[in-house]
């Protein structure tokens, strides 16, 4: 006889091991959604309130690499911007990349909006705050 009846009887059975054979798969797809896809949703939710925030005065880049201001909300899916004095143009407003400055609310009494990265431009800084940014020279009192 080739096969041995000991052999035979340990080859049977076996459903024990269906939760084995299915744990890598699990993990890997646990180690996709937090690296891949939970990253990716995140960017998708900011880009989406970046672009439902836009307004009048915002410096935006396009998709294809245009830098202009935002000079007319059209609807909720177009805006005019300027790119040159004089040159507006139609733009889709998810083709919006970045906006590189915002503009502050309008106030309640007339006035134009101000950059709300301009704020406090006429102060001069320390050296070590126009490196990293605002930091107030120690000789301010506020």
């Amino acid at each position: 006889m080739l096969i041995s009846p000991a052999y035979a009887q340990a080859a049977g059975g076996g459903g024990a091991d269906i939760f084995t054979s299915l744990l890598p798969i699990i993990l890997i797809f646990v180690v996709f959604y937090f690296l891949l896809i939970r990253p990716q949703q995140k960017k998708v939710k900011q880009h989406r309130d970046m672009v439902q925030a836009l307004r009048r005065g915002d410096k935006v880049v396009t998709g294809g690499g245009l830098i202009g201001t935002v000079t007319k909300v059209i609807s909720d899916t177009e805006v005019q911007v300027e790119l040159a004095e004089g040159v507006r143009v139609r733009v889709v407003k998810h083709t919006v990349q970045d906006v590189l400055s915002r503009t502050e609310a309008a106030p309640a009494k007339g006035g134009a909006p101000k950059a709300a990265n301009d704020a406090g431009a006429d102060k001069p800084k320390s050296l070590l705050g126009s490196l990293f940014g605002g930091a107030k020279r120690p000789t301010d009192k506020s």
